[in-house]
């Protein structure tokens, strides 16, 4: 089963629109998840509609017509991992502390907010993944999601993708460090 991640979005104030790579990446995966701050209610209505199987949570910037459509936190079980989701987890100190406690019974914790990746493991195993942002990498080399695959009862696979940059309708081609 192949997942895919993104968080922040922030449409239209960081982009006019999700771009091509990741739009090809929801048409092709089982799983899409987004972990907040859609800003956009469209964008969500496109997204949900494209995936298969759909899973987000509204984050500090969604207004109430987001709210109203998503929860701040979402629990599910694909592929035999228990996942949350939620949009943000505070300061990255104490980050996989406050995670342990507030997320017991969880194989892996998806979330957003910062839009810094972010890929730890906690003193309790509890998988910690951010995908970043796909449309404002802020102090980050440039703008990502996530995929991964789960194979029974495993996550592996996990990819930070990266995704150019456009200026005025051009992609640049940038490259992780």
């Amino acid at each position: 089963m192949t997942l895919v991640v993104m968080a922040d979005t922030h449409i239209p104030k960081r982009a006019r629109d999700l771009p091509a790579e990741l739009w090809a990446a929801v048409d092709a995966a089982d799983v899409v998840v987004h972990a907040g701050d859609w800003v956009d209610l469209a964008t969500y209505e496109r997204v949900s509609t494209r995936s298969r199987d759909f899973i987000g949570v509204h984050g500090n910037n969604d207004g109430p017509e987001l709210r109203e459509r998503m929860p701040e936190v979402a629990r599910f079980d694909r592929g035999g991992i228990r996942f949350a989701l939620v949009h943000e987890t505070g300061p990255a100190t104490g980050r996989e502390t406050r995670c342990d406690e507030r997320f017991p019974d969880t194989d892996v914790l998806l979330f957003g907010h910062s839009h810094i990746p972010w890929d730890s493991v906690t003193p309790n195993g509890l998988r910690l993944l951010n995908p970043g942002s796909p449309t404002d990498r802020r102090r980050q080399p440039v703008c990502t999601f996530l995929t991964a695959v789960l194979d029974d009862g495993e996550l592996r696979d996990v990819t930070l993708v990266p995704v150019p940059r456009t200026v005025a309708g051009v992609s640049v081609a940038t490259v992780l460090p």
